[in-house]
């Protein structure tokens, strides 16, 4: 049986993801604070089992708990898992000196520590089987370079570019079936954009730029992205520890 945690499938990329990967007989599991109901329906019309946990990325407790559960379950009939950390936060969009800190504290911990957690957890559990996993975090741009407004969502992004790397590395090391790729997906048509164009100039530079990018139909749709992304994950032989970025594989 193969299975696909995906966190943040609720919307956007990640229930883009889950919908292919349902079409693709890959049973979904779905991680997020509210369900989307549309992928049940999905998965019914398949004939492919699909699953929802309720879970607040932002607290280490709900994240240790819910994971444990989820990893319990599947590692009982799993030959191959899948997970897609692929849930996000862009806030605080401010510049350094006027940065909110239970924003900066809940970026960290939903951008960096929740996927760091999962990976970790789910790795471990597999050492004991001969289950295959198969770890896509996603990233961004970001990562690699300074952007005004942005300094924590940057911030966590590159660190978790420089965890998968290292994780890959040790992977490799110890031999293992299982890999770990970050997966760059560019700019999309999803909530996180709108959230970008409410800021403002003083908070974020380029903030003109990126309404550019709505207005002149430049934001690519999360199904293409996704796409891309599941391709990526069933069809390659993926390198322990990269960065793809949707731009050289559309």
């Amino acid at each position: 049986m193969k299975y696909a945690v995906i966190t943040g499938a609720s919307r956007g990329l990640g229930a883009a993801a889950a919908q292919q990967l349902l079409a693709e007989g890959i049973s979904v599991i779905s991680i997020a604070r509210h369900e989307n109901t549309e992928l049940k329906q999905v998965a019914a019309e398949a004939g492919t089992g699909y699953s929802h946990y309720s879970c607040n990325l932002g607290s280490e407790e709900q994240v240790q708990n819910v994971f444990s559960e989820i990893t319990e379950t599947i590692l009982k009939d799993a030959e191959k898992i899948f997970v897609i950390n692929n849930a996000g936060v862009i806030e605080p969009i401010e510049v350094a000196g006027e940065l909110d800190s239970s924003l900066v504290m809940n970026n960290v911990q939903v951008n960096l520590t929740a996927p760091i957690l999962i990976c970790n957890l789910i790795l471990q559990k597999a050492k004991k089987t001969a289950v295959e996993i198969v770890i896509a975090n996603v990233t961004s741009g970001a990562a690699e370079r300074p952007i005004h407004g942005w300094s924590i969502y940057c911030s966590t992004k590159a660190a978790i570019n420089m965890f998968t790397m290292t994780a890959g590395l040790e992977l490799e090391k110890a031999e293992s079936n299982s890999k770990i790729i970050a997966f760059s997906p560019g700019i999309m048509d999803t909530d996180m954009q709108a959230t970008i164009r409410s800021s403002s100039e003083e908070a974020f530079a380029d903030l003109k730029t990126f309404k550019n990018y709505k207005e002149s139909g430049s934001l690519r749709s999360p199904e293409t992205v996704a796409g891309a992304l599941v391709k990526l994950l069933l069809g390659s032989q993926l390198e322990n520890g990269k960065v793809y970025k949707v731009n050289d594989l559309l």
